[in-house]
């Protein structure tokens, strides 16, 4: 069945391609023919490279882990309120990002911060190639900008770790034994019924030999809470496991595992101009709203085609500053 439908969607895409050519041919036999076609003309070509684009996209897509549903954790920097407000700007900008794909996204941890924003949050976004997509948003996000917190207007720089596995199904064995894990209980917090803030119905898991930390407290059912902290474990450790193999032949995902202020892969300028920059494959754009509102195109597929064409380079020092 699985292999019907990816053939299916080969020949639906292939039909949807002879039929926006044909509509493009037809517009242009009407302007041979004096018809004044051109706003529609420019219309279809623009849709029929934005199809292509996408299409391409998909090609590139060919990692065993590329189809999977994704796991992504979003943690502020040093910074107190102002990298926490970032953090949960970029969280907002995923769920737009899962939102416009036609993905259904589920925060499964929220802490939230103090003052404002959150002091982590982990989600998972359910879709197909999910992960193959986002991938590549694994690393530290530098925001620039005037803080609203800052009453003095102040121009102030805040950072955000982003990390992004993959959800593994049931079909690949991971083996974890319960001597090998730490599970503590304890009382959800945020928004919740009388049930869940009187509870201990949250659920964190530490994995001892790793140190991999999951935590889950959005069901009333602590029993439900541990089911999905284990199924994030297991898609921790898988991904934990294909890092330490990758670190053997390509030096650039060394960057993934170590999340740390100087491996920054993305700068966002609000303050004293706009722009949003990645400084892995050079591609920037001016319109910063559009970026944080979950337009990653231009980013994810600039990503992919390094990554195909084994080009991926370190930021250079400059981009650093």
């Amino acid at each position: 069945m699985r292999e019907r439908k990816r053939l299916e969607t080969l020949l639906g895409n292939d039909a949807e391609l002879e039929r926006r050519t044909g509509d493009i041919a037809a517009y242009f036999d009407l302007a041979r023919e004096g018809e004044a076609v051109e706003p529609d003309l420019e219309r279809e070509i623009q849709n029929l490279r934005d199809y292509v684009e996408a299409l391409e996209t998909r090609t590139m897509l060919s990692a065993e882990t590329d189809p999977l549903h994704a796991i992504v954790t979003v943690h502020p920097g040093a910074g107190g309120t102002e990298s926490q407000d970032w953090a949960e700007m970029l969280l907002r900008m995923y769920l737009r990002w899962a939102e416009k794909q036609g993905f259904s996204a589920e925060v499964n941890d929220y802490q939230a911060g103090e003052e404002a924003g959150i002091k982590s949050a982990t989600f998972t976004v359910a879709g197909e190639y999910a992960y193959g997509l986002l991938c590549g948003e694994t690393g530290v996000h530098r925001l620039v900008r005037i803080s609203p917190f800052d009453q003095a207007k102040r121009r102030h720089t805040s950072f955000a770790s982003v990390y992004v596995s993959p959800e593994i199904d049931d079909t690949i064995e991971i083996d974890i034994k319960p001597d090998t894990l730490r599970i503590d209980t304890y009382r959800s917090g945020g928004k919740g019924g009388q049930h869940v803030n009187t509870t201990d119905s949250a659920v964190r898991i530490t994995h001892l030999p790793t140190g991999i930390v999951v935590a889950c407290q959005n069901e009333r059912s602590q029993h439900k809470n541990k089911e999905k902290a284990m199924k994030m474990l297991r898609s921790r450790l898988y991904e934990y496991e294909l890092e330490k193999k990758r670190q053997v032949t390509k030096k650039i995902e060394d960057s993934k595992l170590e999340i740390n202020f100087g491996s920054q892969i993305r700068s966002y300028v609000l303050q004293p101009y706009r722009m949003v920059k990645d400084l892995r494959t050079r591609v920037e754009t001016g319109d910063v709203d559009r970026v944080l509102d979950g337009d990653l195109e231009i980013f994810t597929r600039a990503f992919l085609r390094m990554r195909r064409d084994g080009t991926l380079a370190a930021p250079a020092e400059d981009d650093l500053e």
